[in-house]
């Protein structure tokens, strides 16, 4: 990722060497003057902010879809026991907003224009998915905001908040937009794009990543189905009946994902920063619970068996070998805990000796499975042999989770630390039948109705792992599912926050505007508990 993070600093460079050759005459007649970049260069910076938007001068912190990440402890994935470094707790305040980015999105469009570009091409096409992908991102975490009147820079330094139902509504209009001109461009034969790293300037799987996200926020209104406006339902149904018109990810190979390579940008477990850390991170109860109750192999590749069991007679395959810490434990009882052998740590052989690692998805495929097997549960599209089932597409998304750690049918070589360093391994075999492992009560799907809703959302949430950002917190807050457990280790008194404050920014440069939307929804008190439109 380091290569892309050097993408801002030399256009930056470049933009200043541009400046000197003018003149001085020339500059104080135009101080502002904007300078030109290839609007390809302009889309890594954006492409990189949708894996770490923390880059981003209007970034926010916590946003990242990096691994191992403050996000994957929210999600209760794992803990940490050192309270020097980082807590577990609930206790976040405000978030930055994404105009910055959203800003180069229009000047990337404008960058493709002045280039010759026709007024349908890839990167106006790719502006309206970005459009909703960071508009969406900043709804989610705070409610309504700017929209309409906002990116109008002197035009408007004050403009209204949008309500969070207009804000998805034009989302939904964005997409769907997006797909369209996908399609007509592809036809067209425009293959103007480049700078795209994810998918090597393939429009095609663009059109597929921006229907499987669709998809995502269509999922994410499940509470508002009944809307008109909004149409869930029959948008849902329109998509699942015509993959011809929609095109969807037809496999782990069409993910939207970011692929570390190991030399300018490294996994951020690898050798180099083993040490300590290794220890200060234990693996969380909510995750490896679900793992061991259904005796999911999955749980062989992430993590490790606890020492303590192990003393205690337990082989290392036993799944009961795996423990994990509450989130709302405690962090010194944890501490205390660890130091007795008693939780289970993130498997050193996968994690730690690699500058590779694994992908990390934006947008995943046994996501995409899961959300067409939570449409047709809640009945907004029949079951159909084209369409398939949620039974169908339920099995396929838990299929493509165990293939991505390399699981198979017959015998699985798993690997453990044997001192606790990353040198010294012990490997050992573990017999996998996927037939087995869906017969299981617990997973076997039992019907469109409550219960296989919980399953289809409990598998998602375990696909979620070290992916897809805060995706498995949204779901949860939305859901429900899995259960999140709370105590003091987790703060806000044992709550799970729903939402994050406005920006410092908002307060002193649009303060009444602000005022009106807080009041508006919150009863004008920005609480990070209170419950956003979309939750109702």
């Amino acid at each position: 990722m380091n290569l892309y993070k050097r993408i801002l600093p030399i256009l930056a460079l470049m933009l200043t060497l541009t400046a000197c050759e003018k003149s001085f005459d020339e500059l104080e007649k135009d101080p502002n003057r904007a300078v030109n970049a290839p609007a390809s260069l302009v889309l890594k910076g954006i492409l990189n902010d949708m894996y770490d938007s923390e880059n981003s001068p209007e970034g926010f912190a916590g946003v990242t879809y990096a691994p191992w990440s403050a996000e994957q402890r929210y999600n209760q994935f794992y803990a940490s026991n050192y309270n020097y470094y980082s807590t577990n707790e609930y206790t976040w305040t405000t978030t930055k907003l994404n105009f910055f980015t959203l800003k180069n999105v229009l000047r990337m469009e404008a960058e493709a224009k002045r280039a010759g570009a026709a007024d349908l091409n890839p990167y106006a096409a790719l502006g309206k998915f970005f459009r909703a992908y960071f508009f969406e991102n900043m709804t989610r975490r705070v409610g309504d905001i700017p929209m309409t009147e906002a990116l109008k820079d002197q035009a408007n330094l004050t403009p209204k908040y949008d309500t969070q139902k207009a804000v998805y509504v034009q989302i939904l209009q964005w997409l769907d937009e997006a797909n369209t001109d996908m399609a007509a461009i592809i036809t067209k034969g425009d293959n103007t794009l480049g700078g795209d790293f994810y998918y090597n300037n393939n429009l095609r799987q663009w059109q597929k990543a921006v229907n499987a996200y669709r998809l995502r926020v269509l999922i994410s209104l499940s509470k508002k189905e009944a809307d008109a406006d909004l149409n869930i339902k029959q948008k849902f149904a329109d998509m699942v009946g015509n993959p011809t018109k929609y095109p969807l990810l037809t496999g782990m190979s069409d993910n939207l994902q970011y692929v570390h390579n190991g030399i300018q940008s490294k996994y951020p477990r690898n050798q180099d920063n083993f040490g300590q850390s290794a220890t200060r991170e234990n693996m969380a109860k909510t995750y490896i619970d679900l793992l061991v109750d259904r005796k999911d192999p999955r749980v062989f590749v992430v993590a490790e068996p606890a020492s303590a069991k192990l003393a205690a007679g337990l082989r290392p395959t036993d799944f009961a070998a795996f423990v994990g810490a509450s989130s709302g434990e405690d962090q010194q009882d944890m501490a205390t805990n660890v130091l007795k052998g008693q939780y289970s740590f993130q498997n050193r052989k996968h994690y730690y000796t690699s500058y590779v690692g694994e992908s990390v998805f934006i947008v995943g495929y046994p996501e995409q499975m899961f959300n067409l097997a939570e449409g047709i549960n809640r009945g907004w599209a029949a079951a159909s042999t084209s369409a398939g089932s949620a039974d169908n597409y339920y099995r396929k998304g838990i299929l493509a989770s165990m293939g991505f750690y390399g699981l198979k049918d017959g015998d699985n070589t798993v690997t453990f630390s044997r001192d606790g360093g990353i040198t010294n391994f012990t490997d050992y075999v573990v017999k996998v039948s996927t037939s087995d492992y869906l017969a299981q009560p617990s997973v076997n799907y039992a019907g469109d109705n409550a219960t296989g809703l919980n399953q289809i959302l409990t598998q998602k949430y375990i696909a979620f792992f070290q992916n897809s950002g805060l995706e498995a917190f949204y779901n949860q807050r939305r859901t429900g599912v899995p259960a999140f457990l709370t105590g003091v280790g987790t703060g806000n008194s044992g709550r799970i926050p729903k939402r994050w404050q406005y920006p410092t920014s908002e307060r002193t440069t649009n303060g009444d505007n602000l005022k009106a939307a807080i009041t508006s929804q919150y009863g004008a008190n920005d609480d990070i508990n209170a419950t956003m439109w979309i939750l109702k």
